[in-house]
Parts: structure tokens; C-alpha cells; sequence
């Protein structure tokens, strides 16, 4: 007698309902009935179903179903060669969509954590992932980058508030000094420089004296990041320089003396 309404929907894991509801459409109805008119559906019936619902997984709607299963020039070889091709597509696409949405979770992993409210809390106008951008297209390959990325994905609100305060003594350090009059290798500035380097190993990635030098550079040649020592203090962006480049000559020279 073929199985009941109950059975195929504990087979196709859905509901009685659905089933109802597709023979009450046409889309499938069960080719045999008890004496008192229950369903009974055989296995050509289980086929067709699961037809309907490979369709339906794919997103089509029934309407689009019937006209499909009911199209006399398809054999079942053909359905079945067309959900293989369907699926491989979506298949493609959701892979697609998965590496997109690793990309991003590996990128906010390696990101400053932080919504926009608490980076303006944090940072003021200073915008890190602007920074961090640049960044990435200059250093992006290098292990000193990648460390730093690191680094700051562990980071809480709390952590960048305390880490921006002890940045900003340095930085407020070696303005004084400039505005005393103090030249860049002096060894109270030169201090303030391995200060400042020792700050950047200890919280973003090893930074040598060349590395550090090569940040020094940059603090003259970005413009952004001369507006940044700018705001500080005029001149203190090549004062930063000048005295990088002291401090790491006067550990070339103590290596050199060792």
C-alpha cells in the first residue's frame, strides 16, 4: 500500500503540512489512496520529491518546479544532470562567499577592535586605519607588520587609552625639549628617541635602530604624518627625525666600540 503522509515527511524531513499542501497544488500527488482516502505514496512519488526539493534548495519557486518535472521531454538522467550542474554553481558561489567572509573576519581579527565612537574616544582626529592602510602597502608583506597587526588585535579600549597617553608623554618629552633649545642629538633628546623605539617594540613589533630610522623618514616625507607632529608642535616632525637618526648613530658607534 506505499507509505504514509507521516512516513515520507519522517523521510524527507519535512512536514505533513508541506505535504498536503504540494498535492493540493498538483506538484505532488500520491499515486494511491486508502479505502477511506488517506495518502499513500509509492517510490516513483519518493523520486519526485526529492526532485521538488533539490529545486527547492536551489531556490526555485514550485510553480518553476512543476513546469520542470512535468516537461515531458526531461528524463530523470536529465534532472539529475541539471541539479548536478546547479549545484556545482552554487557550490563555486559559497565558496566565494566563505573566503570573502574569512578575508574579513581575518581582517577585523587584525584590526583595531574598536567602533567608530571609541576610535574618535580614543584617537581624537587621528584615524589608525588610515594609517594602518598605508601601512599595509608599504609593509604588508613583512613580519614587522604582520606583528603589529597581532599586537593589536589584542587590544582593549583600555589598553589604547593607556598605550596613546604614554605615546603622547614621549612625544610631549621631546617637544619640551625642542622648545628648549636642545639640539636633536643631544643626550637628553636622544633618549626620548630610544624611548620612543623601545615603546614601539614593547607594544607593535621589533624595532630596530635601522627600522626606527626608516620611520623617522617617513615622519618627513608623509604628509600626514608631518601634520600629526605638526599639530604637536611646529618643527617637531623633523626634530623626530634628526633625532631617530642621532640616537641610532650613537648605537652604531657603541657597537662599533664593543
Amino acid at each position: 500500500m506505499g507509505y504514509s503522509v507521516g512516513q515520507v515527511a519522517g523521510f524527507a524531513g519535512v512536514t505533513v503540512r508541506t505535504l498536503h499542501h504540494y498535492d493540493e497544488i498538483g506538484l505532488l500527488v500520491p499515486s494511491e489512496r486508502t479505502a477511506v482516502g488517506h495518502r499513500r505514496y509509492t517510490d516513483v512519488d519518493l523520486d519526485r520529491l526529492q526532485q521538488i526539493l533539490f529545486y527547492r534548495e536551489l531556490g526555485f519557486p514550485l510553480e518553476e518546479i512543476a513546469v520542470l518535472l512535468d516537461d515531458p521531454a526531461a528524463d530523470p538522467v536529465s534532472h539529475l544532470r541539471q541539479q548536478h550542474q546547479l549545484l556545482t554553481t552554487r557550490i563555486d558561489r559559497l565558496k566565494e562567499m566563505a573566503a570573502a567572509v574569512e578575508r574579513a573576519m581575518e581582517a577585523r581579527k587584525m584590526g583595531i577592535n574598536l567602533t567608530p565612537e571609541e576610535k574618535f574616544e580614543v584617537f581624537g582626529d587621528f584615524d589608525p586605519d588610515v594609517y594602518a592602510e598605508e601601512a599595509g602597502r608599504r609593509w604588508g608583506n613583512t613580519e614587522e607588520y604582520r606583528e603589529a597587526r597581532r599586537r593589536a588585535a589584542t587590544y582593549t579600549k583600555a589598553d589604547w587609552k593607556a598605550l596613546r597617553r604614554e605615546m603622547d608623554e614621549i612625544h610631549r618629552a621631546i617637544a619640551d625639549r625642542m622648545a628648549a633649545g636642545d639640539a636633536p642629538e643631544a643626550p637628553a633628546v636622544t633618549d626620548l628617541a630610544e624611548q620612543h623605539r623601545l615603546f614601539i617594540s614593547r607594544t607593535s613589533y621589533g624595532c630596530d635602530h635601522e627600522m626606527h630610522t626608516r620611520l623617522g623618514e617617513m615622519y618627513v616625507q608623509d604628509e600626514r604624518f608631518t601634520a600629526t607632529y605638526e599639530a604637536i608642535r611646529p618643527g617637531l616632525a623633523q626634530y623626530m627625525r634628526d633625532a631617530i637618526a642621532a640616537n641610532a648613530q650613537n648605537a652604531a658607534r657603541s657597537a662599533s666600540a664593543d
